[in-house]
């Protein structure tokens, strides 16, 4: 019978550089996963970009801030969630962890920059 979960430990895997900072991805690779989860730190400058198909959820988990969405700026804190669409250009400003839930899962190539 084929295994119907995994688990996987975030601290056990090395952080990546992205446009917010440094993610620590995981589920990407699974042919079937329907999302992908990464622990994102935030860095003070995070570069605004898009997606073109994938969708974001966003969970503070750490710190505060605020996220840029389009032309708003909406102050988060811990345990606020952000639902961030294809095409809406977004970036988190301030010292922050987030939980990042991506549908489908990561695509590099669809990280998009203007």
């Amino acid at each position: 019978m084929k295994r119907r979960y995994q688990i996987v430990k975030l601290s056990d895997i090395d952080p990546v550089p992205c446009p917010c900072g440094t993610a620590r991805r995981t589920f990407a690779d699974i042919a079937d996963s329907p999302a992908s989860v990464h622990l994102v730190t935030i860095k003070t400058n995070a570069r605004i970009h898009y997606h073109k198909r994938q969708t974001e959820i966003y969970v503070v988990l750490e710190g505060s801030g605020h996220i840029e969405l389009d032309s708003d700026s909406v102050p988060v804190e811990p345990m606020t969630a952000v639902l961030v669409r294809p095409d809406c250009r977004h970036r988190a400003v301030g010292n922050l962890t987030i939980l990042n839930i991506v549908i489908p899962p990561f695509d590099p190539k669809d990280e998009c920059f203007d």
